[in-house]
């Protein structure tokens, strides 16, 4: 055992706990200004309240989703910018809530880095709470961890909670999905949040720094266009939901693109047939592409390639739905129709225009 003359504190074995407290005192009002019907806005309790009957359900279905933001943080992290990575993190949970046909009522945030910068903190829960604003859901609560040794000084980590409620008679997927229902896309914000290894290692492949012009995009660096929030299409998805009963189902189209997640919302016995032609996809979609050799299959069974969102409609109703989407700010496309099933779950008309 050695003798020391003197005593260590938590500061000196890297934890501030003053900086924690400053961090608290900066959200504060980022996290009042997430308020809505069932929830105060306010924190520093050991857990966050939620009042369904107050939030105005009768019969409601709890639906709970968690996700991180992938390694689009190590992007943030090198441009300096943090105060948009928080909506993707609010934008990975709650649109899976919305494809349950669930209304986000509140989130929670996981921050854990090796150093607690206040000023940074703030500007990622700023984002945070942006995310939360668009999305109609209260930030009611997070946990901010300081690890020295866990995670270099410059690097931190992000999760969120999020949880949401439906009507019970209004849950979905619909069991009434049936041959001959129109599939209708939503336009993507670009990458959103998946993919991020393969994008990181064509930016490698490149050559290009983060700094340097978007070959896509000459009006933005290449990070600040890498790093375009995901969207949130909470509001435009609810809005139809309530005003239409031939929603029958909804994909977010995340890691896996279209491939992988539309499968997980149809019946064994149909497919979804996309057609291609219809898709346009963002610059940066060609580039990567272009730059990394990508084939076309791994681009959709990686990428959003342009559609984040996928919404299964009745033919009678999908030009009404379709019309209330884009009035609500939404790029929507005709994508395809709900065929029977023979062996593959999607199968793919024409070719991207990459």
């Amino acid at each position: 055992m050695t003798d020391r003359q003197t005593p260590l504190t938590y500061a000196q074995a890297g934890v501030d706990i003053d900086a924690g407290n400053e961090l608290v005192r900066r959200i504060k009002p980022l996290v009042r200004s997430t308020a809505r019907p069932g929830a105060d806005g306010e924190i520093g309790g050991f857990g966050g309240l939620f009042d369904l009957k107050a939030a105005g359900f009768k019969d409601p279905v709890l639906v709970a989703a968690n996700d991180g933001v992938g390694t689009k943080l190590r992007i943030a992290i090198e441009t300096g910018i943090h105060d948009t990575i928080g909506i993707d993190l609010v934008a990975m949970c709650v649109n899976d809530l919305v494809v349950q046909g669930a209304e986000p009522l509140f989130f929670l945030d996981y921050f854990a880095t090796g150093k607690l910068d206040p000023a940074e903190g703030e500007a990622i829960v700023k984002g945070i709470a942006e995310g939360c604003r668009q999305a109609g859901c209260a930030l009611i609560g997070g946990e901010t961890a300081e690890m020295p040794g866990l995670y270099a000084d410059r690097d931190y980590d992000l999760a969120g909670f999020a949880v949401g409620a439906a009507e019970r008679d209004r849950l979905l997927p619909s069991a009434e999905i049936a041959k001959g229902d129109m599939i209708l896309g939503l336009a993507s914000s670009g990458v959103h949040s998946n993919g991020y290894s393969l994008v990181r290692r064509i930016v490698e492949l490149s050559g290009l720094s983060y700094d340097a012009p978007a070959p896509f995009d000459a009006s933005r660096s290449l990070g600040a266009a890498l790093i375009e929030p995901t969207r949130i299409y909470v509001r435009p998805l609810l809005e139809a939901i309530r005003a239409s009963s031939g929603i029958k189902a909804l994909a977010h189209i995340t890691g896996g693109g279209f491939v992988e997640n539309i499968p997980r919302v149809l019946p064994d016995t149909l497919r979804a047939d996309i057609d291609l032609f219809a898709v346009t996809p963002p610059p940066v979609f060609g580039w990567l592409a272009r730059t990394g050799a990508i084939e076309p299959l791994e681009m959709l069974r990686t990428f959003n390639c342009g559609i984040g969102m996928i919404v299964v409609v009745s033919e009678a109703e999908a030009a009404s739905v379709a019309a209330l989407l884009q009035s609500q700010g939404e790029s929507v496309v005709p994508l395809g129709r709900i065929l029977d099933r023979h062996e593959a779950a999607v199968t793919f008309n024409g070719d991207l225009k990459l």
